[in-house]
């Protein structure tokens, strides 16, 4: 298991959510998944659920478990904790800045990204419990 993955894995665990080795072991297969997850958001609208994108076609059965949460948290989720994990694999923390340039540097910024990451901080900070966002998280408008 990769440090990359390891620091990945604890931040989505501590917000309840799967992140399966085989979708994000490693920090080009996570920014791959995440892009693939962006295009279908970006297709079916981002009120999309995870369970719809399965549905869809669009290879993500291992995340079957989180099908009624809403993609773009899920995926908002998966970009922080991409940020996290490169942060704290370089330089020990990360930043809502540092989510924000990690996501625009890699083409993954959309215009609901920062509103998702704002209202739910414990995405992307290890300090804040953000166990509970995927089951009360509404769409940011």
């Amino acid at each position: 298991m990769s440090e990359f993955y390891r620091y990945f894995k604890e931040n989505m665990d501590g917000l309840g959510l799967p992140a399966p080795e085989s979708l994000f072991g490693s920090l080009s297969t996570a920014v791959g998944t995440a892009s693939t997850l962006l295009t279908q958001i970006d297709k079916f609208g981002k009120t999309v659920t995870v369970g719809e994108l399965i549905t869809a076609g669009t290879r993500l059965e291992k995340l079957a478990v989180v099908g009624a949460c809403s993609a773009a948290f899920y995926v908002g989720a998966v970009i922080g904790s991409i940020a996290v994990a490169t942060g704290r694999t370089l330089s020990g923390g990360t930043s809502l800045a540092d989510v924000l340039t990690f996501a625009s540097s890699n083409r993954l910024q959309r215009d609901w990204l920062s509103a998702c990451l704002f209202s739910c901080p414990g995405i992307y900070d290890p300090s804040i419990n953000g166990s509970g966002y995927h089951r009360t998280y509404r769409q940011v408008a």
